[in-house]
Protein backbone atom coordinates (compact mmCIF):
# COMPACT_ATOMS: atom_id res chain seq x y z
CA UNK A 1 0.00 0.00 0.00
CA UNK A 2 2.79 2.44 0.84
CA UNK A 3 4.49 1.66 -2.48
CA UNK A 4 1.44 2.02 -4.73
CA UNK A 5 -0.83 4.57 -2.97
CA UNK A 6 0.77 8.00 -2.34
CA UNK A 7 -2.19 9.18 -0.25
CA UNK A 8 -1.77 6.18 2.08
CA UNK A 9 1.75 7.34 3.03
CA UNK A 10 0.28 10.70 4.07
CA UNK A 11 -2.16 9.13 6.56
CA UNK A 12 -1.45 9.48 10.29
CA UNK A 13 0.16 6.44 11.88
CA UNK A 14 -2.96 5.45 13.81
CA UNK A 15 -5.09 5.42 10.66
CA UNK A 16 -2.50 3.36 8.76
CA UNK A 17 -2.49 0.86 11.62
CA UNK A 18 -6.30 0.58 11.48
CA UNK A 19 -6.09 -0.09 7.74
CA UNK A 20 -3.55 -2.84 8.39
CA UNK A 21 -5.85 -4.41 10.98
CA UNK A 22 -8.72 -4.40 8.49
CA UNK A 23 -6.50 -5.99 5.82
CA UNK A 24 -5.33 -8.67 8.26
CA UNK A 25 -8.93 -9.31 9.32
CA UNK A 26 -9.84 -9.70 5.65
CA UNK A 27 -7.16 -12.31 5.01
CA UNK A 28 -8.07 -14.14 8.23
CA UNK A 29 -11.77 -14.13 7.25
CA UNK A 30 -10.86 -15.46 3.81
CA UNK A 31 -9.01 -18.40 5.39
CA UNK A 32 -11.92 -19.11 7.74
CA UNK A 33 -14.37 -19.00 4.86
CA UNK A 34 -12.24 -21.34 2.77
CA UNK A 35 -11.94 -23.70 5.72
CA UNK A 36 -15.73 -23.79 6.03
CA UNK A 37 -16.02 -25.01 2.45
CA UNK A 38 -16.61 -21.65 0.71
CA UNK A 39 -20.09 -22.66 -0.35
CA UNK A 40 -22.63 -20.69 1.71
CA UNK A 41 -23.32 -17.18 0.35
CA UNK A 42 -24.95 -15.98 3.59
CA UNK A 43 -21.85 -16.86 5.59
CA UNK A 44 -19.74 -14.97 3.02
CA UNK A 45 -21.66 -11.75 3.69
CA UNK A 46 -21.54 -12.26 7.44
CA UNK A 47 -17.77 -12.87 7.39
CA UNK A 48 -17.10 -9.93 5.04
CA UNK A 49 -19.09 -7.60 7.32
CA UNK A 50 -16.95 -8.70 10.27
CA UNK A 51 -13.85 -7.49 8.40
CA UNK A 52 -14.88 -3.85 8.70
CA UNK A 53 -16.07 -4.29 12.28
CA UNK A 54 -12.38 -4.28 13.21
CA UNK A 55 -12.12 -0.56 12.29
CA UNK A 56 -13.59 2.40 14.20
CA UNK A 57 -16.44 4.31 12.56
CA UNK A 58 -14.22 7.38 12.33
CA UNK A 59 -12.15 5.60 9.68
CA UNK A 60 -15.07 5.88 7.22
CA UNK A 61 -14.87 9.66 7.59
CA UNK A 62 -11.07 9.75 7.15
CA UNK A 63 -10.91 7.46 4.11
CA UNK A 64 -13.25 7.81 1.14
CA UNK A 65 -15.07 4.94 -0.53
CA UNK A 66 -12.82 5.30 -3.60
CA UNK A 67 -9.74 4.99 -1.41
CA UNK A 68 -11.24 1.97 0.35
CA UNK A 69 -11.75 0.26 -3.01
CA UNK A 70 -8.10 0.97 -3.84
CA UNK A 71 -7.02 -0.60 -0.53
CA UNK A 72 -9.14 -3.68 -1.19
CA UNK A 73 -7.65 -4.01 -4.68
CA UNK A 74 -4.09 -3.88 -3.34
CA UNK A 75 -4.90 -6.50 -0.70
CA UNK A 76 -6.56 -8.82 -3.22
CA UNK A 77 -3.72 -8.33 -5.75
CA UNK A 78 -1.17 -9.36 -3.10
CA UNK A 79 -3.28 -12.37 -2.06
CA UNK A 80 -3.61 -13.51 -5.69
CA UNK A 81 0.12 -13.06 -6.30
CA UNK A 82 0.90 -15.28 -3.31
CA UNK A 83 -1.48 -18.09 -4.28
CA UNK A 84 1.04 -20.09 -6.38
CA UNK A 85 3.40 -20.17 -3.37
CA UNK A 86 1.05 -21.98 -1.00
CA UNK A 87 -1.65 -23.61 -3.16
CA UNK A 88 -1.46 -27.36 -3.52
CA UNK A 89 -0.92 -28.76 -6.97
CA UNK A 90 -4.01 -28.44 -9.13
CA UNK A 91 -5.80 -26.08 -6.71
CA UNK A 92 -4.39 -22.76 -7.92
CA UNK A 93 -7.30 -21.99 -10.29
CA UNK A 94 -9.98 -22.92 -7.75
CA UNK A 95 -8.29 -20.83 -5.06
CA UNK A 96 -8.05 -17.79 -7.35
CA UNK A 97 -11.77 -18.15 -8.15
CA UNK A 98 -12.58 -18.35 -4.44
CA UNK A 99 -10.54 -15.20 -3.74
CA UNK A 100 -12.34 -13.42 -6.59
CA UNK A 101 -15.72 -14.39 -5.15
CA UNK A 102 -14.72 -13.36 -1.63
CA UNK A 103 -13.33 -10.00 -2.86
CA UNK A 104 -16.72 -9.26 -4.44
CA UNK A 105 -18.39 -9.75 -1.05
CA UNK A 106 -15.76 -7.54 0.58
CA UNK A 107 -16.51 -4.78 -1.95
CA UNK A 108 -20.24 -5.08 -1.27
CA UNK A 109 -19.57 -4.96 2.46
CA UNK A 110 -17.51 -1.78 2.04
CA UNK A 111 -20.38 -0.20 0.12
CA UNK A 112 -22.78 -1.12 2.94
CA UNK A 113 -20.46 0.43 5.54
CA UNK A 114 -20.28 3.72 3.63
CA UNK A 115 -24.02 3.69 2.89
CA UNK A 116 -24.81 3.31 6.60
CA UNK A 117 -22.32 6.07 7.44
CA UNK A 118 -23.90 8.36 4.83
CA UNK A 119 -27.41 7.68 6.14
CA UNK A 120 -26.32 8.37 9.70
CA UNK A 121 -24.48 11.51 8.69
CA UNK A 122 -27.45 12.70 6.62
CA UNK A 123 -29.85 12.23 9.53
CA UNK A 124 -27.48 14.04 11.90
CA UNK A 125 -26.99 16.92 9.43
CA UNK A 126 -30.76 17.24 9.05
CA UNK A 127 -31.16 17.51 12.84
CA UNK A 128 -28.30 20.01 13.11
CA UNK A 129 -29.73 22.14 10.31
CA UNK A 130 -33.15 22.08 11.96
CA UNK A 131 -31.51 23.35 15.17
CA UNK A 132 -29.73 26.13 13.27
CA UNK A 133 -32.92 27.23 11.52
CA UNK A 134 -34.74 27.11 14.86
CA UNK A 135 -32.03 29.33 16.39
CA UNK A 136 -32.48 31.78 13.52
CA UNK A 137 -36.24 31.93 14.00
CA UNK A 138 -35.83 32.48 17.75
CA UNK A 139 -33.25 35.21 17.18
CA UNK A 140 -30.42 33.49 19.10
CA UNK A 141 -27.04 35.18 19.46
CA UNK A 142 -24.60 35.31 16.55
CA UNK A 143 -22.19 33.04 18.47
CA UNK A 144 -24.79 30.25 18.57
CA UNK A 145 -25.51 30.68 14.86
CA UNK A 146 -21.82 30.72 13.97
CA UNK A 147 -20.97 27.57 15.94
CA UNK A 148 -23.84 25.55 14.45
CA UNK A 149 -23.13 26.81 10.94
CA UNK A 150 -19.45 25.88 11.32
CA UNK A 151 -20.43 22.34 12.36
CA UNK A 152 -22.33 22.05 9.07
CA UNK A 153 -19.43 23.38 7.01
CA UNK A 154 -21.32 26.56 6.06
CA UNK A 155 -19.29 28.93 3.90
CA UNK A 156 -20.57 32.45 4.52
CA UNK A 157 -21.30 33.60 0.96
CA UNK A 158 -22.89 37.06 1.16
CA UNK A 159 -25.52 38.24 0.76
CA UNK A 160 -27.77 35.90 2.73
CA UNK A 161 -31.53 35.58 2.49
CA UNK A 162 -34.23 33.36 3.99
CA UNK A 163 -37.00 31.70 1.97
CA UNK A 164 -40.16 30.30 3.59
CA UNK A 165 -42.88 28.19 2.01
CA UNK A 166 -44.99 25.12 2.49
CA UNK A 167 -43.11 21.83 2.85
CA UNK A 168 -43.95 19.29 0.12
CA UNK A 169 -44.30 16.65 2.86
CA UNK A 170 -42.73 13.22 3.08
CA UNK A 171 -39.33 12.26 4.46
CA UNK A 172 -37.46 15.32 5.74
CA UNK A 173 -34.09 14.04 4.51
CA UNK A 174 -35.52 13.64 1.00
CA UNK A 175 -37.03 17.15 1.14
CA UNK A 176 -33.68 18.68 2.13
CA UNK A 177 -31.83 16.61 -0.48
CA UNK A 178 -34.05 18.15 -3.16
CA UNK A 179 -33.20 21.61 -1.78
CA UNK A 180 -29.45 20.89 -1.93
CA UNK A 181 -29.73 19.58 -5.48
CA UNK A 182 -31.54 22.74 -6.63
CA UNK A 183 -29.02 24.90 -4.74
CA UNK A 184 -26.07 23.19 -6.45
CA UNK A 185 -27.60 23.90 -9.85
CA UNK A 186 -28.07 27.56 -8.88
CA UNK A 187 -24.61 27.72 -7.22
CA UNK A 188 -26.02 28.70 -3.86
CA UNK A 189 -24.91 27.84 -0.33
CA UNK A 190 -27.96 26.60 1.60
CA UNK A 191 -29.09 25.35 4.97
CA UNK A 192 -32.66 24.09 5.32
CA UNK A 193 -35.07 22.86 7.93
CA UNK A 194 -38.67 21.68 8.10
CA UNK A 195 -40.70 23.25 10.91
CA UNK A 196 -44.18 21.79 11.11
CA UNK A 197 -45.62 22.25 7.63
CA UNK A 198 -43.12 24.98 6.67
CA UNK A 199 -39.86 24.59 4.78
CA UNK A 200 -37.32 27.25 5.77
CA UNK A 201 -34.21 27.68 3.61
CA UNK A 202 -31.26 29.97 4.36
CA UNK A 203 -29.42 30.79 1.12
CA UNK A 204 -25.96 32.32 0.73
CA UNK A 205 -24.80 34.07 -2.42
CA UNK A 206 -28.31 35.45 -2.97
CA UNK A 207 -27.55 38.65 -4.89
CA UNK A 208 -31.16 38.71 -6.10
CA UNK A 209 -33.43 37.30 -3.34
CA UNK A 210 -36.47 36.76 -5.58
CA UNK A 211 -34.38 35.05 -8.27
CA UNK A 212 -32.86 32.87 -5.53
CA UNK A 213 -36.31 31.88 -4.30
CA UNK A 214 -37.38 31.15 -7.89
CA UNK A 215 -34.40 28.79 -8.32
CA UNK A 216 -35.49 26.89 -5.18
CA UNK A 217 -39.26 27.12 -5.74
CA UNK A 218 -39.55 23.59 -7.16
CA UNK A 219 -38.56 22.13 -3.78
CA UNK A 220 -41.50 23.73 -1.92
CA UNK A 221 -45.06 22.48 -1.66
CA UNK A 222 -48.20 24.30 -2.83
CA UNK A 223 -48.92 27.77 -1.51
CA UNK A 224 -47.09 31.08 -1.20
CA UNK A 225 -43.28 31.28 -1.15
CA UNK A 226 -41.94 34.36 0.62
CA UNK A 227 -38.35 35.58 0.58
CA UNK A 228 -36.87 37.93 3.15
CA UNK A 229 -34.56 40.85 2.37
CA UNK A 230 -30.87 40.17 1.67
CA UNK A 231 -28.51 40.75 4.62
CA UNK A 232 -24.68 40.87 4.68
CA UNK A 233 -24.07 37.62 6.61
CA UNK A 234 -25.60 34.69 8.47
CA UNK A 235 -25.17 36.61 11.75
CA UNK A 236 -27.86 39.03 10.58
CA UNK A 237 -30.14 36.48 8.92
CA UNK A 238 -32.60 36.62 11.84
CA UNK A 239 -33.96 39.86 10.37
CA UNK A 240 -34.53 38.21 6.98
CA UNK A 241 -36.06 35.12 8.61
CA UNK A 242 -38.47 37.22 10.69
CA UNK A 243 -39.62 39.15 7.61
CA UNK A 244 -40.06 35.99 5.53
CA UNK A 245 -42.05 34.21 8.27
CA UNK A 246 -44.32 37.17 8.90
CA UNK A 247 -44.78 37.54 5.16
CA UNK A 248 -45.69 33.87 4.85
CA UNK A 249 -48.35 34.25 7.55
CA UNK A 250 -49.78 37.36 5.89
CA UNK A 251 -49.55 36.14 2.26
CA UNK A 252 -53.09 34.64 2.14
CA UNK A 253 -54.46 38.21 2.44
CA UNK A 254 -53.08 38.93 -1.06
CA UNK A 255 -54.48 36.10 -3.24
CA UNK A 256 -53.03 37.60 -6.42
CA UNK A 257 -49.49 37.81 -5.01
CA UNK A 258 -46.75 36.41 -7.24
CA UNK A 259 -44.87 33.36 -6.04
CA UNK A 260 -42.18 33.77 -4.92
CA UNK A 261 -42.90 37.18 -3.43
CA UNK A 262 -40.60 39.52 -1.50
CA UNK A 263 -41.55 40.01 2.14
CA UNK A 264 -41.34 43.80 1.65
CA UNK A 265 -44.04 43.58 -1.03
CA UNK A 266 -46.36 42.29 1.70
CA UNK A 267 -45.82 45.21 4.08
CA UNK A 268 -49.52 46.27 4.16
CA UNK A 269 -50.75 42.75 4.93
CA UNK A 270 -47.96 42.19 7.46
CA UNK A 271 -48.82 45.45 9.22
CA UNK A 272 -52.51 44.51 9.40
CA UNK A 273 -51.51 41.12 10.81
CA UNK A 274 -49.66 42.84 13.65
CA UNK A 275 -46.08 42.71 12.35
CA UNK A 276 -44.30 45.53 14.21
CA UNK A 277 -41.37 45.55 11.77
CA UNK A 278 -43.74 46.16 8.85
CA UNK A 279 -45.56 48.93 10.75
CA UNK A 280 -42.23 50.55 11.56
CA UNK A 281 -41.12 50.43 7.92
CA UNK A 282 -44.34 51.93 6.61
CA UNK A 283 -44.31 54.61 9.29
CA UNK A 284 -40.64 55.60 9.04
CA UNK A 285 -39.84 55.04 5.39
CA UNK A 286 -43.15 55.85 3.68
CA UNK A 287 -45.07 58.21 5.95
CA UNK A 288 -41.87 59.68 7.41
CA UNK A 289 -40.41 60.15 3.93
CA UNK A 290 -43.51 62.02 2.77
CA UNK A 291 -43.48 64.17 5.91
CA UNK A 292 -39.82 65.09 5.43
CA UNK A 293 -40.35 65.85 1.71
CA UNK A 294 -43.10 68.36 2.55
CA UNK A 295 -44.54 70.29 -0.44
CA UNK A 296 -48.07 69.23 0.40
CA UNK A 297 -47.51 65.59 -0.66
CA UNK A 298 -49.61 64.08 2.14
CA UNK A 299 -52.44 66.57 1.61
CA UNK A 300 -52.35 65.85 -2.14
CA UNK A 301 -52.52 62.10 -1.50
CA UNK A 302 -55.51 62.60 0.81
CA UNK A 303 -57.31 64.67 -1.83
CA UNK A 304 -56.44 62.19 -4.61
CA UNK A 305 -57.66 59.17 -2.65
CA UNK A 306 -60.71 61.08 -1.40
CA UNK A 307 -61.73 61.94 -4.97
CA UNK A 308 -61.55 58.32 -6.08
CA UNK A 309 -58.34 58.92 -8.03
CA UNK A 310 -59.70 61.74 -10.22
CA UNK A 311 -57.00 64.39 -10.77
CA UNK A 312 -59.37 67.23 -11.59
CA UNK A 313 -61.49 66.67 -8.48
CA UNK A 314 -58.37 66.57 -6.31
CA UNK A 315 -57.10 69.77 -7.94
CA UNK A 316 -60.39 71.58 -7.23
CA UNK A 317 -60.29 70.51 -3.60
CA UNK A 318 -56.70 71.79 -3.25
CA UNK A 319 -57.30 74.93 -5.36
CA UNK A 320 -54.39 74.05 -7.66
CA UNK A 321 -53.96 73.13 -11.31
CA UNK A 322 -54.34 69.40 -12.21
CA UNK A 323 -50.73 69.45 -13.47
CA UNK A 324 -49.64 70.43 -9.97
CA UNK A 325 -51.45 67.42 -8.55
CA UNK A 326 -49.86 65.22 -11.22
CA UNK A 327 -46.39 66.57 -10.38
CA UNK A 328 -46.88 66.04 -6.63
CA UNK A 329 -48.06 62.46 -7.18
CA UNK A 330 -44.95 61.79 -9.25
CA UNK A 331 -42.92 63.16 -6.34
CA UNK A 332 -44.73 60.73 -4.02
CA UNK A 333 -43.57 57.87 -6.25
CA UNK A 334 -39.99 59.20 -6.23
CA UNK A 335 -39.91 59.53 -2.42
CA UNK A 336 -41.59 56.23 -1.54
CA UNK A 337 -41.08 54.02 -4.64
CA UNK A 338 -44.88 53.58 -4.53
CA UNK A 339 -47.05 54.99 -7.30
CA UNK A 340 -50.48 56.38 -6.30
CA UNK A 341 -51.71 55.44 -9.80
CA UNK A 342 -51.06 51.72 -9.16
CA UNK A 343 -53.80 49.95 -7.22
CA UNK A 344 -51.44 47.81 -5.17
CA UNK A 345 -49.09 50.72 -4.36
CA UNK A 346 -52.07 52.95 -3.53
CA UNK A 347 -53.21 50.35 -0.97
CA UNK A 348 -49.75 50.40 0.66
CA UNK A 349 -49.76 54.20 0.72
CA UNK A 350 -53.18 54.29 2.39
CA UNK A 351 -52.03 51.87 5.09
CA UNK A 352 -48.84 53.90 5.60
CA UNK A 353 -50.86 57.13 6.01
CA UNK A 354 -53.13 55.45 8.55
CA UNK A 355 -50.24 54.00 10.57
CA UNK A 356 -48.30 57.26 10.41
CA UNK A 357 -51.20 59.21 11.84
CA UNK A 358 -51.78 56.69 14.58
CA UNK A 359 -48.12 56.77 15.53
CA UNK A 360 -46.45 59.79 13.92
CA UNK A 361 -42.92 59.09 15.25
CA UNK A 362 -40.40 59.16 12.38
Amino acid sequence: MEETLPWFRALPADQRSWVMLVAQAGVRSLVEWLSSGATVAASTQEISDEVFAAAPRALARAITLTQTVQLIKVTIDVAEAEVPGFAEEGETGALLQAILRFSREIAFSAARVYARAAESRGAWDARLQALLVDALLRGDSSDVLASRAAALGWTDAPPVTVVVGRSPGGDITAVLHAVYRAARRARLEVIGGVHGDRLVVVAGGATDPVATATALSGTFGEGPIVVGPAVPSLDQATESARAALNGFRAAPAWPAAPSPVAADDLLPERALAGDLDARRKLRNEVYGGLTRAGSGLIETLDAFFGSGGVLESAARELYVHPNTVRYRLRRVAEVTALSPFDGRDAFALRIALTIGRLDPAT
